[in-house]
């Protein structure tokens, strides 16, 4: 009777292993045609591998191996059937040309995703793209963004309206413009921006750290819920920075106010160096002042010396060692 029950344990946990086996599907870039050299255009093979995952109904996984992709400007979108993970083992790299990648404003974009988990791997585009950002997620939920480099001529990660519980951990940004959310409030009618984390990453000679950015124009859009925790500095020229006035050319914006509402917003053991006096940074919106926001532990200096904060139309809480001298 022992034998005959070992043996069905045995055969129940096989069975199991290899419905598991069934239940996950993996997708090689490689296998779908990108070209490690870095030199030859694998944006289709990408896409191809995204189309995919994106309609296996079973989780998915989308291996990059190592070598150097050239991507133009490529778009995952969704809605997918299942949860995809990008495992980047590779560095994807820019078009020396950044007109290659158009006018559209980013370099890679998530959009319409749900669940999307990206580790890993080098974005480099450098100053190669100018107003370009790296990675842009837009109108996705649950989105993932661990242990990766980013190197652009814009914004390293940046966040669009309709994004919620995003998560980013272990990243490493510079050269580049920081990690965004925004801008928002372009549109009267936009859905806002809601739990977002980013945690334990580095900052090296980017313009920004961490940015809030919106139009100032009428919105009924808003941030809120938003951790910036344990972030590393080095010679960064706007450490933390929200600005509600963000209007190019001074035009479209009656009354330059922002319509955005910014709430809930939370700075915990930030460190390093500022590359220029401001440190930090709160340009809030008239009509719309922050609300919430919480800095704990920050610890900016400039030159070796105490850097500058600057408050416009917010309210929150300061505790811990606080340089610059908080002005909320």
């Amino acid at each position: 009777m022992a034998k005959v029950v070992v043996s069905y344990v045995v055969l129940f946990l096989f069975y199991n292993f290899q419905q598991s086996k069934a239940a996950s599907a993996s997708y090689n870039v490689s296998q779908f045609g990108a070209n490690p050299d870095g030199k030859n255009d694998s944006t289709q093979p990408f896409l191809e591998a995204w189309s995919a995952a994106c309609s296996s109904v079973s989780p998915s996984t989308i291996y990059v191996p190592k070598g150097s992709y050239l991507l133009k400007a490529t778009v995952f979108r969704g809605p997918c059937k299942n949860k995809i993970t990008v495992q980047i083992d590779g560095t994807l790299v820019a078009p020396t040309d950044y007109r290659a990648l158009g006018n559209s404003g980013y370099w890679i974009l998530f959009i319409k995703v749900n669940r999307v988990s990206v580790f890993g791997g080098t974005l480099d585009a450098k100053d190669k793209s100018p107003n370009t950002d790296g990675i842009h997620v837009q109108k996705s939920t649950g989105v993932t963004i661990t242990g990766s480099t980013l190197q652009t001529g814009d914004d390293c990660i940046s966040i669009g309206p309709s994004t919620r519980n995003m998560l980013m951990s272990s990243i490493k940004c510079g050269p580049g413009h920081g990690i965004s959310i925004g801008s928002l409030g372009k549109e009267f009618n936009e859905d806002g921006v809601e739990n977002i984390t980013l945690t334990n990453s580095i900052f090296s000679g980017s313009d920004n750290g961490v940015r809030i950015k919106s139009w100032a124009r009428p919105s009924n859009g808003f941030v809120r819920n938003v951790v910036f925790q344990n972030l590393i500095m080095k010679n960064v020229e706007n450490p933390i920075i929200i600005d509600q006035n963000y209007c190019p050319n001074n035009q479209g914006c009656p009354r330059q106010s922002s319509g955005v509402q910014i709430s809930q917003v939370t700075y915990r053991n930030i460190q390093g160096t500022s590359a220029t006096p401001a440190a930090v940074t709160f340009d809030c919106s008239p009509s719309n002042p922050c609300r919430g926001i919480e800095l704990q532990d920050i610890k900016l200096t400039y030159m070796n010396t105490a850097a500058t904060s600057s408050c416009k139309n917010i309210g929150g809480t300061s505790s811990g060692v606080l340089m610059p001298e908080s002005c909320i």
